[in-house]
C-alpha cells in the first residue's frame, strides 16, 4: 500500500496553480479517518435518531399536556443546529487541527445531555438536548462528514456510506438501550449515562479524524463564488426538500405504532430500531452501487423509494406488517440521502474546500428540519387530534416529490444521457 506523498494542483488566487504534496487516497491512514468518523457520527447522530424514544416517554408520560408539536422541537433544534453552525465549524476545519475541532464538540454535546438530565421543564429540555446539543454536535457532524471524501478517490461512496452509518448503528442501538433505561431507570438517568459516553468514546475517537488537506489562512474564509452556480443552488434545493422529508418518519413512525395501530410502547422502539437496520444496510449497499453507477443517479432512485415508502405504503397503512415494511424500505433507501449528498458535492465541487462548502450546504438541512417535524406535528394536533397521521404524511411525501423533480433538474443539467455515470 502506498505510504508516500502525492502532489495535488489546486487553484492559487494570485493565478495559476500550484503544487503541494499531500498524503495519497485510498490508504490504510484513510481508512483510519473513515473509522474515527463512524465512531463520532454513530455517538452524536445516534442520538438524533433515537430520539422518537424520548419523544413518546416525553409525550405519554412527562410532559402529557404538552403538544408533540412542541416537543418535536427537541430533536429538530438538534440537528437543526447542527447545520446551521456547519459553515462555522466547516472553516475551523479547513485552519485548525480537526481532532481538537471534534473533541470540543464530544464535551459540549455530552454535557448538555448531563445539564437536560436535571430539567424538569419542556423549555429546559428545548434549550440543552435541543439547542445546545446541536451547537456541539456541528463540531462534530461538518468534519466527520467531510472527510471519508478527503481521503478517498476510488471508494469515495462506500467510504461515505460506512462513516454515515454510524449515525444508523447508533440510532439502531441506542433506541433499545435508551427504551430499556427509561423503562428500568427513568429518563433523566438514560440522559446521563448518553452524555457520559459521548464524552468519553468520542473524545478518544477524535484523535483519528486527522485533515488531509488544509487551507491557507491568506484564501478566502468561505468560497462564496459556489452561490452563484445554479449546480450548487440546485443541490442545495434539493437537500432541502429531502431534509425536509427525512426525519419526520424517525420521529414519527415509533408513535404511529403506538397510537395509531395501538402496539405497546415497546413497538415504538423496535420501530425505531427497524428504521436505523434499515439505514445501516442502505447506506453500505447504495454507496457501494454508487461508486459504480454515480452518486447523483444513486441519490435519485434514492429518493424515488423512500418517496414510494412514505406515500404507498406508511399512508395507507391500517396493519403491524406494513408499518414494518415501510419501516424497513424507507430506512434502507432514505440513509443514502444524507450519505451520498457529500459524495455529490465533492465530485462537483471538489475536495480541498469540502469542508467550508459543504457547511453552506448543510444550511439547506437546517431549513429543511425547521419546516419539516414541527408543522408536521403541528398538522398531526390540529387535523389530527393526535391519533390521524394522514395530513403529516402526505406533508411528508410533498416534500420528496419535490427533492425528485430538483434532483432530475440537476442530473439534466450535468448529462441528459440516462446510462450516464454521474
Amino acid at each position: 500500500m502506498a505510504t508516500a506523498v502525492e502532489p495535488l494542483y489546486v487553484y492559487n488566487e494570485e493565478g495559476g496553480h500550484k503544487k503541494i504534496s499531500v498524503p495519497p487516497p485510498d490508504t490504510l491512514e484513510g481508512w483510519i479517518v473513515v473509522l474515527g468518523s463512524f465512531v463520532v457520527l454513530m455517538l452524536v447522530i445516534g442520538t438524533t435518531n433515537s430520539f422518537g424514544v424520548y419523544l413518546q416517554e416525553y409525550k405519554l408520560e412527562v410532559f402529557p399536556t404538552v403538544s408533540s408539536s412542541t416537543i418535536s422541537w427537541i430533536g429538530s433544534l438538534q440537528f437543526s443546529i447542527m447545520c446551521l453552525f456547519g459553515i462555522g465549524v466547516g472553516i475551523l476545519t479547513e485552519r485548525i487541527d480537526t481532532r481538537i475541532v471534534v473533541a470540543i464538540g464530544c464535551i459540549i454535546t455530552g454535557t448538555s445531555l448531563l445539564v437536560a438530565s436535571a430539567c424538569n421543564t419542556i423549555t429546559g429540555l428545548i434549550l440543552t438536548q435541543g439547542l445546545l446539543y446541536g451547537i456541539g454536535g456541528s463540531c462534530i457532524m461538518t468534519p466527520a462528514v467531510s472527510m471519508p471524501s478527503q481521503w478517498m478517490k476510488k471508494y469515495r461512496a462506500i467510504a461515505t456510506g460506512f462513516a454515515v452509518s454510524g449515525g444508523s448503528i447508533g440510532g439502531l442501538w441506542m433506541s433499545f438501550s435508551t427504551r430499556a433505561m427509561v423503562s428500568n431507570i427513568g429518563w433523566k438517568w438514560s440522559l446521563r449515562i448518553n452524555g457520559l459516553i459521548i464524552i468519553v468514546v468520542g473524545c478518544v475517537a477524535s484523535l483519528l479524524l486527522r485533515s488531509r488537506l488544509k487551507v491557507s489562512h491568506s484564501e478566502r474564509l468561505i468560497d462564496f463564488s459556489s452561490l452563484k452556480n445554479v449546480r450548487f443552488v440546485l443541490l442545495f434545493f434539493a437537500s432541502l426538500f429531502s431534509c425536509g422529508g427525512y426525519f419526520m418518519p424517525y420521529y414519527f413512525m415509533p408513535s404511529y405504532a403506538v397510537v395509531a395501530l395501538g402496539r405497546s410502547t415497546n413497538w415504538g422502539a423496535n420501530i425505531s430500531s427497524i428504521l436505523n437496520a434499515g439505514s445501516i444496510a442502505g447506506r453500505l449497499l447504495v454507496g457501494f452501487s454508487a461508486d459504480f453507477i454515480g452518486p447523483l443517479n444513486a441519490l435519485i432512485i434514492s429518493t424515488i423509494m423512500s418517496t414510494i415508502a412514505v406515500l404507498m405504503m406508511w399512508l395507507p397503512c391500517k396493519s403491524l406488517g406494513v408499518m414494518i415494511g415501510s419501516a424497513m424500505v424507507f430506512g434502507f433507501f432514505s440513509g443514502s440521502l444524507v450519505s451520498l449528498v457529500p459524495v455529490v458535492t465533492a465530485n462537483l465541487f471538489g475536495i480541498k474546500r469540502l469542508p467550508s462548502i459543504l457547511g453552506l450546504l448543510l444550511i439547506s438541512y437546517m431549513i429543511g428540519t425547521l419546516v419539516s417535524s414541527p408543522v408536521g406535528g403541528a398538522l398531526l394536533e390540529k387535523y389530527g387530534n393526535g391519533v390521524n397521521f394522514t395530513w403529516l404524511i402526505v406533508y411528508n411525501g410533498i416534500f420528496f416529490c419535490l427533492a425528485i423533480v430538483t434532483q432530475l433538474i440537476l442530473r439534466i443539467l450535468l448529462a441528459r444521457k440516462l446510462c450516464y455515470k454521474i
